[in-house]
């Protein structure tokens, strides 16, 4: 079976019925990890866009990730001191069909001018009160796609995307302004945040369309620049090299979140996984696509004109599902620009933003020990696959590693792990779609404080559950949710948890913060009587979450 890029992000619960790919076991994690398999042998003109990184926290959540640089750190009322005196302000129903594959929400929300704006997993996009709660309006797509979806709100214009096409639409009435296909195909989708930057609007394809399946023949990836006004393609980037040879057979790339911006204007993305996972009877592991598979599980620097200026690939000819689908980090080490990323590999890593050296690389969460050579990939050893025994496990595996956005406060980067080991063979999972979905909503995971300077760990703390809710910092704090429905505040110096308070339901969703609030949605029902939405919580409010069973 081929695998998901998007899993565990766009509905960890759902999805595995999608289709799944190789796995792996435990291997000296200092997190809880999932016992799913034993030890193995083996333009009106939009406004132009707030000022480059200043290496502050961003002053309120106007953007996907906080700033252009994606650092999702941003200042706000809430401490270490007063984090406990949050309670529920609001909630706001998510009304996503049951039948989606997905669940109902995976993104992160903006805040802008008092009104919260959230994308949920059919496209539906909606604007809400901070202040109240109340819902100002609903632009409905009933368009479901891979996720995790989200929009990106500048001038007054709310940009977003359906799953074939782009769009914007007036902030104030949510009316449509204009919309723009992109997809090749009907192999191909969009799930992505869309980014913005100096009156462009980047958006990427992927292949993935829920309609008709996911990394099928010719599903390509595509970069593309539109102005923001009127939608028009400015210009294009392929990430997948003409799909390697074999168009027919192979696909692959695509990013999950908005790119990064530097303040002369470059574009940093993270490039999802090649495919097919595996390989395909005729061409076994992967030798349909021979070689590196460029640009997939890269991060890319690409010039505001669309010039490939440096690019630096983790895994080659990944078989695994190891994307690199994380926005990259822009912010300083040692007193110089570097980009930090990370992704489903369970690796971090750190690189010179002028040139793409690799300074550090770091495994975190649970591995077998694979993390440099990638087991089966073009680093491998030759004729590694044949050690290989008929069943084995493999960690990180799909809905494993670092699923969700990285933070940085400027000296040190924080990445929400998820430690999860799945039985595979050599051609694919084996425990069945039940028994990996029972051990997804059994895995646990970890927070992880890296010093930007040296690589090393400042601290790692276990969490019950998986994070898969990325990593948010202000102040003193980093956020996080966790994917059987907890909302975590752990202290950023030490990694101790000083909040943990329940959702109204499981997530694989991000926190955004402004001012006294933090809004959280929780979009995965575990059990029938848990209820969808999406959430605020505020200093010294004092309302209660609807009585769900856990």
């Amino acid at each position: 079976m081929t695998g998901r890029a998007r899993s565990a992000v766009a509905g960890c619960s759902l999805l595995l019925a999608a289709g799944l790919v190789v796995s792996g076991c435990s291997g000296g994690s200092s997190g809880t990890v999932a016992t799913a398999c034993s030890a193995s042998t083996g333009k009106a003109v939009a406004a132009s866009s707030p000022v480059a990184p200043t290496g502050k926290p961003a002053a309120g959540w106007t953007l996907p990730g906080a700033d252009l640089a994606n650092t999702r750190d941003v200042a706000s009322a809430i401490t270490s001191s007063n984090v406990s005196k949050l309670g529920v302000a609001w909630t706001v129903p998510l009304r996503t069909s049951t039948a989606h594959t997905d669940g109902a929400y995976a993104t992160t929300p903006v805040i802008v001018n008092g009104v919260v704006y959230v994308q949920d997993l059919q496209s539906n996009v909606i604007a809400i009160s901070l202040a109240s709660g109340q819902v100002l309006w609903t632009h409905t797509y009933d368009s479901p796609n891979g996720g995790p979806d989200g929009v990106n709100v500048v001038g007054g214009v709310v940009y977003g995307a359906t799953n074939h096409a782009a769009f914007a639409l007036d902030a104030a009435t949510g009316s449509l302004l204009w919309s723009r296909t992109l997809i090749g195909n009907d192999h191909e989708g969009i799930d992505m945040t869309p980014g913005y930057d100096h009156g462009t609007v980047y958006v990427s394809t992927v292949p993935v369309n829920p309609l008709v399946g996911e990394y099928l023949g010719g599903g390509q990836a595509t970069l593309w620049a539109l102005n923001a006004a009127t939608g028009v393609p400015e210009w294009s980037w392929d990430e997948v090299q003409d799909l390697w040879g074999h168009p027919s057979i192979n696909s692959g790339g695509g990013q999950w979140y908005a790119p990064s911006f530097d303040g002369q204007g470059n574009v940093y993305i993270g490039v999802a996984n090649p495919a097919p996972l595996f390989g395909t009877k005729s061409y076994p592991l992967g030798s349909s696509r021979p070689g590196p598979d460029l640009y997939t599980d890269s991060v890319v620097k690409l010039s505001p004109k669309g010039k490939l200026l440096w690019y630096y690939q983790l895994t080659p000819h990944d078989l695994y599902d190891w994307d690199l689908q994380n926005n990259p980090v822009l912010t300083r080490a040692n007193g110089r620009p570097v980009v930090i990323d990370g992704g489903k590999a369970g690796i971090l890593f750190e690189l010179d933003a002028k040139t793409g050296q690799l300074l550090w690389k770091l495994p975190v969460g649970g591995h077998q020990g694979h993390e440099n050579d990638g087991l089966l990939t073009e680093n491998a050893k030759p004729g590694s696959h044949v050690s290989l025994p008929a069943t084995f496990c493999l960690e990180p595996s799909i809905f494993g590693g670092i699923e969700t956005q990285l933070a940085s406060n400027g000296s040190t980067a924080f990445a929400a792990v998820n430690d999860l080991a799945l039985p595979a063979s050599r051609t694919g999972y084996t425990a069945g779609v039940a028994a990996d979905l029972a051990a997804v909503e059994k895995a646990g995971g970890e927070m992880v404080a890296v010093n930007q300077d040296t690589g090393t760990v400042e601290w790692d703390t276990p969490l019950p559950s998986s994070p898969y809710g990325a990593a948010t910092v202000t102040n003193d704090l980093v956020f996080t949710t966790t994917f059987r429905g907890d909302l975590y505040a752990l202290d950023a110096g030490t990694g101790k948890i000083l909040l943990k308070t329940p959702l109204s339901a499981g997530t694989n969703a991000p926190v955004a913060v402004d001012g006294d609030y933090v809004i959280a949605g929780a979009g995965a029902s575990l059990v029938p009587s848990q209820q969808r939405m999406i959430i605020a919580y505020k200093l010294g409010a004092t309302g209660k979450l609807p009585d769900t069973a856990s």
